[in-house]
């Protein structure tokens, strides 16, 4: 495999499969998988469990820049291992907020660039392509239709999916209607609809373009 560091950019709307391919591709390109959407989750926590204000922007650019964020794969808060903690629809409601905050975005992109400075990366989120990365030597903007995305996020909290209709929605109408690095695809992205393609379909497809676009077809197996 080459030296040369490599970036993968894999944006979308919540519910489209982002986490799940992203980790799976890393996992088979031996890079690093980094789910940027735990890090606004893990900051939100933080900020819930200090009961911050979690408009104060300012005060909240300073949690975020003081957090320290690993993935050994678990999501690692300040030392702690808060995987399970940061998927509750509380703190799911609160990383929306805290999300559309600049200075929040400000610092934890900074942390995002560092990590791929050093290692390739399988980067998964709303604005890679767009803003973290907008260089990426991959982008695919992954997405599926709203009553799938529904069912697998319903799959993957275990809640209803009567009960998480408007809380997608509304999270939806944020990524996207937000004014700092709103949810939208990069033109030089790859669009995959992934509703009717399983895991497996869905990754090959992917890994397809890597293969293209970094090697040709000849680097990775």
């Amino acid at each position: 495999m080459s030296a040369r560091r490599i970036v993968i950019a894999i944006d979308g709307p919540a519910g489209a499969g982002k986490s799940t391919l992203a980790r799976r591709l890393a996992e088979r390109l031996g890079f690093t998988y980094i789910d940027t959407g735990a890090m606004y989750r893990a900051v939100a926590l933080w900020a819930l469990r200090q009961n911050m204000d979690l408009t104060d922007a300012h005060r909240m650019e300073q949690l975020a820049a003081a957090s320290s964020i690993d993935f050994r794969p678990q999501v690692i808060l300040n030392g702690e291992d808060v995987s399970a903690a940061i998927r509750t629809p509380e703190v799911s409601a609160a990383a929306s907020t805290v999300a559309a905050l600049a200075g929040v975005r400000r610092a934890l992109v900074a942390r995002q660039r560092e990590i791929a400075a050093s290692t390739s990366v399988v980067m998964e989120g709303r604005d890679i392509g767009t803003v973290v990365f907008p260089g990426a030597d991959v982008k695919i903007f992954l997405d599926a239709d709203p009553a799938e995305r529904l069912r697998r996020r319903a799959a993957e909290t275990g809640a209803s999916p009567g009960s998480l209709a408007g809380q997608m929605q509304e999270r939806d109408q944020r990524d996207r209607g937000r004014a700092e690095s709103p949810l939208v695809q990069a033109p030089d992205a790859l669009y995959l609809d992934s509703t009717g393609l399983s895991l497996e379909e869905a990754e090959e497809a992917i890994l397809r373009v890597i293969r293209a676009k970094t090697s040709n077809g000849k680097e990775f197996s």
